[in-house]
């Protein structure tokens, strides 16, 4: 007998907004505000009860839309109703169908898409295994996958391209555990196994820092920033004297900005530790920002198109057209810290949250609630003094 038509179509499939969406004979498809998109089916067992004594109403999961075409999951979801009609529980009795490691990794980036730090991220995700895991185990059942294809996939680059291979590493043994809650898999993940039986090689790695400008040499650069009127100029004297990675000054805007407590707080989704940052403004930072205000842009550093940011390059491009060799922007954050401990002798939690690092264990900063910012204002304040051409490197930092 085949399964009953019903509702849905391909079309509406692809295009229901969030929601729960029948299509018949208890059979929904449910999308998710985040776009992921599954089957499920709602079923009666015959005879038997739940709790309160009523008729045991039950919900299963078919599987995700991308992965389960609209005629398989009306014949699972038919599968399932005969097994109620019987007084049999599907969650015990249905045949499963193991999905492939490919369908697996797919769902799993579709359902953490809410959770990625930004698209990028989660692009980045899923590429790393599309790259280097999908041609040799894509394909294959998720409950194949053991030791020998997990290093099919690790081997090879193992030692040429290390940091993406320990990537690989994680999102796999990701994908094999999620694969495992859901019944698909049992017994050790393998890249655990891998991991703890140490068959891959060990390789030491060089860290590899961004290249600093020496402190000394700072007043004499920022005075000629200072000669500059390009955008690219005010943005890299910002991020000079504030510390802050790139990003997190192309993407300010004005409302992040409280010119009377004189701080700007960074949002979350744009700090590397996911979590607002403060960072206290000196006079000079404001000399900077303020006359901008005259633009009435949505972003302080706006570039060459009208309400949009700097291009991430452009503080880069703008040391390479000063002759500015050996460094980059995000070298600057060294420079400070260097200062800090060399010059400023400040103490390390100051300077280490100047640079929205964190400090100590989870629980350790759950109790350390405060972020200094007074006392990142002195410091920042002597900074400033110092880069412009002050006497802040002969003032030293108070416990």
């Amino acid at each position: 007998m085949a399964a009953l038509s019903g509702k849905l179509t391909k079309k509406l499939i692809d295009n229901l907004g969030a929601g729960r969406h029948g299509d018949g004979n208890g059979l929904y498809l449910v999308v998710d505000p985040s776009g992921a998109r599954r089957w499920v089916v709602r079923v009666v067992v015959k005879g038997q009860k739940n709790r309160k004594g009523a008729p045991l109403r039950t919900d299963f999961g078919l599987g995700g839309a991308d992965i389960v075409a609209l005629n398989q999951a009306r014949d699972r979801a038919l599968e399932y109703r005969r097994m109620a009609k019987q007084g049999l529980n599907p969650r015990f009795n249905a045949r499963q169908e193991i999905p492939t490691f490919e369908e697996v990794a797919q769902q799993v980036h579709i359902d953490r898409l809410p959770t990625w730090k930004n698209a990028k991220h989660g692009q980045q995700w899923i590429n790393t295994l599309r790259d280097y895991a999908f041609p040799k185990i894509g394909r294959m059942p998720v409950d194949s996958v053991d030791q020998p294809e997990v290093l099919m996939c690790l081997s090879p680059i193992w030692t040429e391209k290390h940091e993406t291979a320990k990537r690989l590493a994680q999102r796999i043994k990701t994908v094999l555990d999620v694969a495992k809650s859901k019944g698909f898999r049992s017994g050790e993940n393998p890249v655990t196994a891998i991991k703890d039986a140490k068959v891959l090689p060990k390789v030491t790695t060089k860290v590899k820092h961004h290249k600093a400008m020496h402190w000394q040499d700072v007043p004499a650069f920022y005075a000629d920033l200072r000669t500059r009127n390009a955008m690219s100029a005010k943005a890299l004297m910002f991020t000079c004297l504030t510390g802050s990675r790139t990003g997190e000054v192309l993407g300010m805007q004005w409302g992040e900005i409280d010119f009377d407590a004189r701080f700007w707080t960074c949002p979350a989704e744009r700090m590397k530790t996911g979590e607002d940052h403060r960072v206290p403004l000196t006079d000079e930072m404001l000399a900077i920002i303020e006359p901008l205000k005259t633009m009435q842009s949505d972003y302080v550093f706006e570039g060459q198109k009208r309400h949009k940011p700097l291009s991430n390059m452009s503080m880069l491009m703008l040391l390479r057209r000063m002759k500015v060799e050996g460094v980059t922007v995000h070298g600057f954050r060294s420079t400070f810290r260097d200062w800090a401990s060399e010059v400023a002798s400040a103490p390390r939690e100051v300077a280490e949250m100047s640079l929205s690092h964190k400090m100590g264990s989870d629980v350790e900063r759950a109790y350390a609630r405060s972020d200094l910012l007074e006392k990142r204002r002195v410091l920042m304040a002597r900074w400033s003094d110092f880069v412009t051409g002050g006497q802040g490197n002969v003032v030293r930092m108070v416990e």
